[in-house]
């Protein structure tokens, strides 16, 4: 997305010779020629919408000073580099300790001033990004943390603040990849149970003769191999909350129990003649259909009902694409510092193609395929032929669709049969594909 830009410069020549020097390098630019401009424009509500301040320190009766101690108070995430005509230490430190992230002198040497920008918006993210895992550690992650602001994505966080506000356990349901655990996080930290324990706990992942004791523990010898006690994670969560994900992998006779937790407020550790009171939030997350589980026999009807109170169903990636442009800088950033590459952008062109694709593996995929572009991209842009396996999966998708549509229009049922024969064939190929796809995988190109 387009950087926003506001300069507060009081000369109209140093404004007009920035304003130029910024939109050649792709940014927006707003203009304030007074600090009581500077001021008014950002207290609007639609200040939030600027990415950066360009400030001249000196300005009249309303100082850079001043404009920098508002932004400080009421935007504190917005960076601010400062532009003086008096070049001096003093002047340096004294904007920097005013919360300015970088100093420079006029007359502004155009590269001088790429580069600062370009390292104010790395040290923002970063800063925010640290911010967010601090939170996210504490358990105080919220929705403001979530990226994404379309529609789709509004609707369920709307909802979700409501069930955060209660004690009643919350079914998270959705495909594979959409980010069921962060929302898990976001309802965690946005309740009263904020900063306190998170436990998680992937019911698929969980060996089945071990399920009983990693989550409602159990006593020293309560078992071969049980050479000590062990509290189990309802215990672990005790005041907080445990995010159960795959809810629909739990065995029939294990749901009994976790009934009981839920009716009762107690766990029976294996070996155990006491129950252990707990208080403990359930969310659960599943990207199954409870209610078929139910019908077919493999999920109890009752637990179904006790889970299904607030349900949340979160959108596909496919759903909320105006999110995708939020979500490819954010994990390009994120991608090039744990990976010590130097600062990289997403092309034109390779936005378009990340952002017309489907993306059946959702958020996950995305990321996934971000990473390799990261890794296969040489210099700072990545471009769409980083994405070969998004070329490949999209040219697979349009040759399966004109086989549809051939069958679909045939009448001759011979004609018809061959189609089918060979649509079968090709769709089996593509299930398998397709799972790799959904589950995060990244397989070598094919010739």
């Amino acid at each position: 997305m387009t950087k926003l830009i506001l300069i507060v410069e009081d000369e109209s020549n140093q404004r007009k010779m920035l304003k130029l020097a910024l939109n050649k390098a792709g940014f927006e630019v707003q203009e304030a020629a007074t600090g009581h401009d500077a001021i008014d424009i950002l207290s609007r509500d639609t200040a939030i919408n600027f990415d950066l301040v360009l400030l001249d320190m000196v300005l009249g009766e309303i100082s850079g000073k001043d404009v920098l101690s508002h932004i400080k108070k009421s935007l504190p995430n917005l960076p601010v580099i400062v532009l003086t005509g008096h070049s001096s230490i003093d002047n340096a430190v004294e904007a920097i300790r005013g919360g300015a992230i970088d100093f420079i002198s006029k007359p502004v040497e155009v590269g001088r001033l790429k580069i600062s920008i370009d390292n104010a918006f790395r040290m923002n993210r970063l800063s925010g990004e640290v911010s967010r895992l601090s939170r996210k550690l504490a358990g105080q992650l919220g929705f403001s943390d979530l990226i994404g602001a379309s529609e789709a994505m509004n609707k369920v966080i709307h909802l979700a603040r409501k069930g955060a506000a209660s004690h009643i356990p919350i079914l998270l349901e959705g495909e594979s990849g959409v980010g069921k655990e962060v929302f898990a996080r976001a309802i965690q930290g946005e309740s009263d149970r904020s900063g306190k324990a998170f436990v998680v706990v992937n019911c698929g992942a969980i060996p089945r003769n071990l399920v009983e004791s990693i989550l409602f523990g159990h006593e020293k010898g309560a078992f071969t191999g049980a050479m000590e006690k062990h509290a189990g994670k309802f215990v672990e969560a005790d005041g907080g909350t445990l995010f159960l994900d795959e809810i629909g992998e739990l065995p029939l006779d294990l749901q009994v129990k976790l009934l009981r937790v839920l009716q009762e407020g107690q766990v029976d550790p294996l070996g155990s003649n006491e129950p252990v009171d707990v208080d403990v939030r359930l969310i659960s997350a599943t990207n199954r259909t409870l209610k078929d589980m139910v019908k077919l026999g493999e999920f109890r009807e009752d637990l179904f009902y006790r889970l299904n109170i607030f349900p949340i169903r979160l959108p596909p990636l496919r759903d909320r694409k105006g999110d995708i442009e939020r979500l490819i800088p954010y994990f390009i950033e994120n991608i090039c510092i744990s990976e010590g590459c130097i600062s990289k952008e997403i092309a034109a062109d390779a936005m378009a193609l990340l952002t017309s694709y489907n993306w059946p593996g959702n958020v996950r995929q995305l990321e996934n395929a971000l990473f390799r572009a990261v890794i296969l991209s040489e210099g700072s842009m990545i471009s769409s032929v980083d994405f070969p396996q998004i070329h490949l999966n999209t040219s697979r998708q349009n040759s399966n669709n004109q086989i549809i549509s051939h069958w679909q229009n045939t009448t001759q049922g011979e004609k018809a049969g061959d189609c089918f024969e060979d649509g079968d064939h090709i769709f089996k190929h593509e299930a398998i594909l397709s799972a790799l796809d959904k589950t995060g995988d990244i397989r070598a190109i094919q010739d």
